[in-house]
């Protein structure tokens, strides 16, 4: 698997794109994410996705997802298709069940989650190291932006975007 993606990363044919062809103008999450996924496989940008809704089984769920982890290691056509809904997952940066209270944190190769006690949940990116403030009652940091969905499909659902910056 890692051969496979280091094989990628390096080949000289264009990568397609799960969202090539696929219409998204019925959903605005598929959208908004469809206009990011060039940058993301590109490396230019991370995206880290919150959704907030409720689960096959009724119960409000929450976390928040690393879109490029997600695009390299999941077939997303399903997604994209619209038969099946893009959802957080225990694997995921976090995971939240709010009626059994169960959640979990995971590092991924994007991002490093920082649970600080004064300032909450934050999330580190790899690359630059630039912290990602998800605290909607604060500025999200440097070279990242919080944009809120507007969507009927998800209870809720706020995109960060942060801008990749090389050290050195």
């Amino acid at each position: 698997m890692a051969e496979l993606a280091k094989r990628e990363r390096y080949s000289r044919r264009p990568r397609v794109l799960v969202s090539a062809g696929k219409s998204v103008d019925h959903s605005p999450v598929l959208k908004a994410l469809a206009a990011r996924e060039e940058a993301v496989m590109n490396g230019k940008l991370t995206t880290i996705v919150f959704i907030r809704d409720k689960n096959s089984r009724g119960k409000e769920i929450s976390g928040y997802i690393d879109f490029g982890h997600r695009l390299r290691t999941e077939n997303m056509a399903p997604i994209f298709d619209g038969r099946k809904r893009l959802m957080p997952k225990h694997t995921d940066l976090s995971f939240y069940n709010w009626e059994t209270k169960t959640s979990s944190f995971n590092h991924t190769p994007n991002f490093q989650v920082v649970a600080d006690p004064e300032q909450g949940l934050l999330f580190k990116n790899k690359r630059d190291r630039k912290i990602i403030n998800v605290d909607p009652n604060t500025p999200p940091g440097d070279n990242s932006k919080r944009v809120p969905i507007a969507t009927h499909e998800y209870l809720q659902v706020v995109i960060y975007d942060h801008v990749t910056r090389r050290r050195g």
